[in-house]
């Protein structure tokens, strides 16, 4: 029978919390009197999170399947593998380090019953540093008044997807994206719901300070063409203050002989100048990257190792190992 609900959990170098996941995921899931399925990406981990993630396909083949990258690509590209493998029509993403329980699927479980089509998780008490939470709540206010989509926890991976919204998002062949934007962008209904949040069972977070900014970065410019419109718009407004500044210079010079430029600084104003041109150069080559990454056309991942059960034949398997 094939399963109602996928949860898509993604891991890099998670071998120290993985035990306590398993611990608490498969009672969570079987409470909720659903079949299911269990997907794990392993995103090129370098500890033991494959062997272990091995081990428990063998300990529970029924409602397990593991994809190994060969490389790390990154979270999102994770999801999009695990999206792209989905046999349920509800789709549940989830981290692997327990910040967000498993034991709160069934929340968002019934805002799909009542009709949403994308759940998003916005976490409770958030067991974070502050620094995290206020450059947290700063970027949701700035992206969603330049992309106006609403998320009001970006942060928070705990979401729900109906298998058309799935569908849509793994068949975009965008080489960057940040998921839960683009699955808002194909919602019908969206909806969020508060969720428990704790802190890491173990390990450490893989965001650092860069790499969050580097994500708000590539969600803003990967949504919307407002960062080069609004730099369009200051070019405009510098260029139109330095023509009027000029002309007075030009006025005032005819009538007394010196003009107000020999009360600037002009070595200030001119590094602001070049900052400014730095800044919009370096704007115009995000998107010019972008679309550089784009039309390479290259895979979004490479496979090592493939573990599940043949659906179509009943009473086979196939299977790859994992060295």
């Amino acid at each position: 029978m094939d399963p109602v609900l996928s949860v898509v959990i993604p891991v890099y170098n998670e071998d120290a919390g993985l035990g306590a996941l398993f611990a608490r995921l498969y009672p969570a899931l079987d409470a909720l009197a659903v079949p299911y399925e269990i997907i794990f990406v392993d995103d090129g981990s370098r500890d033991r999170s494959a062997a272990l993630l091995k081990d428990q396909y063998l300990a529970r083949p029924d409602v397990t399947r593991v994809v190994v990258f060969t490389v790390n690509r990154g979270q999102h590209t994770a999801i999009i593998a695990g999206f792209e493998r989905v046999r349920g029509q509800r789709v549940v993403t989830l981290d692997a380090d327990l910040q967000n329980p498993p034991e709160e699927i069934g929340r968002l479980l019934a805002a799909m019953d009542a009709g949403h089509d994308y759940v998003g998780g916005v976490r409770r008490s958030r067991e974070d540093v502050w620094w995290r939470r206020v450059a947290s709540r700063a970027m949701n206010r700035l992206r969603e008044r330049i992309t106006h989509i609403r998320m009001t926890d970006q942060g928070c991976m705990l979401r729900a997807y109906s298998r058309a919204i799935v569908d849509a998002v793994a068949a975009s062949r965008e080489v960057s994206t940040y998921i839960p934007a683009l699955a808002y962008t194909y919602a019908h209904a969206p909806t969020e719901v508060e969720v428990a949040h704790a802190e890491r069972a173990a390990g450490e977070s893989k965001y650092s300070l860069y790499k969050l900014i580097r994500l708000n970065f590539d969600l803003v410019t990967g949504f919307s063409l407002v960062p080069l419109q609004l730099f369009s718009l200051f070019g405009m407004f510098v260029a139109a203050a330095s023509s009027l500044l000029y002309a007075a210079v030009v006025v005032q010079r005819l009538f007394t002989g010196h003009g107000w430029a020999a009360l600037w600084d002009r070595d200030i104003l001119e590094f602001f100048l070049i900052g400014v041109v730095l800044f919009g150069v370096g704007l115009v080559g995000e998107y010019v990257g972008r679309i550089y990454m784009q039309v390479r056309n290259r895979p979004r991942y490479t496979l090592q190792a493939l573990l599940e059960r043949d659906p179509a034949p009943a009473g086979t398997r196939a299977e790859s190992e994992v060295p």
